[in-house]
């Protein structure tokens, strides 16, 4: 299996942050440690070793999931990585649905930068609104991938 970079493991680290006490996320998710999301409940709280493991496991997840998407497309270490981050936040079978597979997988690689700047929404209050936060991720993600 491949491994995502040091400047992808940044990035994720970066706009994940890290915080070893649940909280709830713009859209109203349970979150925890670096972005960690399944079986999150109030109250929770982990160890900065916790948060590290989680952290891994869960970037196995999106590394494979972005290896088998992929497929035999030519992908670099940087676009490999910017899209495991993508794949990271937004969950492997969002990722397989994106339009910055579909453009990666059919070579039309300044296509596919561009639409990471589309994945910058999440749903507040039942309404699909775009987030800075997710907006400068997704620059951020695009910049890396064009690199």
């Amino acid at each position: 299996m491949r491994t995502i970079n040091a400047a992808g493991l940044a990035l994720i680290e970066q706009f994940e942050g890290k915080l070893l006490k649940a909280y709830q996320d713009v859209a109203g998710v349970w979150t925890i440690g670096y972005g960690h999301t399944r079986g999150v409940h109030s109250g929770m709280v982990m160890t900065q070793e916790q948060a590290e493991q989680t952290l891994q496991d869960d970037l196995l997840t999106a590394k494979g999931a972005v290896e088998s998407a992929v497929g035999a497309a030519a992908t670099t270490d940087n676009q490999f990585a910017a899209m495991v981050s993508l794949c990271y936040n937004v969950g492997a079978s969002a990722f397989r649905a994106s339009i910055v597979l579909r453009d990666h997988r059919a070579g039309s690689y300044p296509a596919a930068g561009d639409a990471f700047l589309l994945y910058n929404n999440s749903k507040i209050n039942g309404v699909l609104k775009p987030v800075a936060g997710l907006t400068r991720r997704r620059t951020a993600e695009r910049a890396l991938y064009m690199s």
